[in-house]
Parts: structure tokens; sequence; C-alpha cells
């Protein structure tokens, strides 16, 4: 069992039972956004932002420039995944799949998530959706993320999680995680997640349900990372479909 998992952090099922679920719901059924805190020690921050010049370990490499995306890059992940990467994968997708399966049901969507991740991801592959998504992304002074959706296809797990690596203040300034939200006939909303080093991000990917005067209906939301100021910043991306 990998040593990222298991100094000062709990393993396995008993990560997954350590995060407030209840308050973490609630706080994505009213802002379409959850932070949890001190998901990764310090160590493990380190050790995870370490594997990003091992291009072994990757199966692309993006430059963000180059796509119109903003500017900074990042790697996603080869099969089979570091073990500390899959160990995330694995043990956060349950939990969060009951939520995405009540935002399912009240936004009456007919897709039901299974519980268990392997199940869920040989769907995706039967469906020709075969690549790993999990990311580290890496941002100097001057990057930034422009507003975005991570879909790349038909199946999609309706939640993600990022897990910011770096210490805001000392390693790096600026780049704060910002998600925006478009309801129907209103301008949009943006809210700046308060995150440190270790701390975890659990976002919609592109919609979640609200409930209206006259029911509930869906709104749309974008997530992305604002500028760098100074320093180096590396996060983790788990997120839990898999790419055409």
């Amino acid at each position: 069992m990998s040593k990222l998992l298991t100094r000062e952090k709990p393993a396995n099922g008993e990560l997954a039972r350590s995060i407030d679920w209840d308050a973490a719901g609630k706080s994505l059924d009213a802002r379409g956004f959850a932070v949890l805190p001190q998901l990764l020690a310090r160590e493990q921050c380190r050790a995870v932002a370490e594997m990003y010049p091992d291009d072994g370990r990757f199966r692309s490499h993006i430059h963000m420039a180059r796509h119109g995306f903003g500017r900074g890059e990042y790697k996603y992940f080869a099969y089979p995944l570091p073990e500390p990467i899959a160990q995330l994968r694995t043990t956060l997708y349950p939990p969060l799949a009951a939520i995405a399966n009540r935002w399912q049901a009240a936004m009456g969507a007919e897709e039901h998530f299974p519980d268990g991740h392997a199940e869920f991801l040989k769907r995706c592959h039967d469906a020709g959706q075969p690549r790993p998504t999990p990311l580290l992304l890496q941002y100097v002074a001057g990057d930034y993320n422009c507003l975005h959706q991570d879909l790349y296809g038909a199946h999609v797990f309706p939640l993600q999680v990022a897990i910011l690596l770096s210490a805001p203040g000392s390693e790096f300034t600026g780049g704060e995680f910002v998600i925006t939200e478009q309801r129907p006939r209103m301008q949009s909303r943006a809210s700046v997640a308060p995150l440190g080093q270790g701390d975890a991000v659990v976002f919609a990917v592109h919609h979640r349900p609200v409930a209206g005067t006259r029911g509930t209906y869906r709104v749309n939301l974008r997530h992305g990372v604002s500028e760098v100021l100074s320093g180096r910043r590396h996060t983790l991306g788990i997120i839990f479909h898999d790419a055409a």
C-alpha cells in the first residue's frame, strides 16, 4: 500500500469515512462546490507534485496556450495510475456517487451511477471512453486556466475533485480556484474556493439542480484558475469518467 495514503492520513475506505459528507453535500447543493480540508498532508502533496517531470507516468502533455485554454500546462496520467491516484479515485467515488444520484433524480435524469467506480469505468470503456483523465497541472507566474468543463465523452460523472498541492502565500500567490454558475435569465455568479495546501475542492462538472418556485431546474457551471502572480502552483485533478 502506498505511503502517500498511510502516513498521517487514513487509507482506503477510512479516507472517505473521515470526510463530513453531510456538510459537503449541503455545500454542493447550495453552491455547486465544497471544500474538503486537508485531504492530503504536506509530504503527500510534495510527493505527488514531484511526479510531474517523470513523463513515463503520463499519456499526454498539454500546453494550454496552444489550444486557447489559458496559460500553463498539464499532463494526463497513463494507466496503470500511480497507486495513490488510483486510491483517491476509488475511495472518493462511492460517497460522491450517492450525491450524484440524488442530483440525477432531482433533475429527472435517467442515468444512475453504480456504487463502485470500477463498474462505472467499465461503462465508459464499453462506450469507447478508455483513456484515463486524472491529471497534474503546473502553473508559474502569469499562467491561468480559462473557464471550462471537463466532459470528454457521452458518459460524464457530474462531480470532480481538485487538490491543491502547493502552499499559497509561500510557494505561490494568486491562482485562486474560480467557479461560475449561470442560472436561467440571470447574470453569472462567480465564487472562489478558499484552498490551503492539501485541501480539495469537489465541484459540479457541468450542471447541478436548483429548487425554484416552479420546480427544480438545472444551472450550468464552469471552473478555472485565476492568474498566478508569483511562484509555482501544482494541482492534482481527479476526474471520474474516462475520455474518448
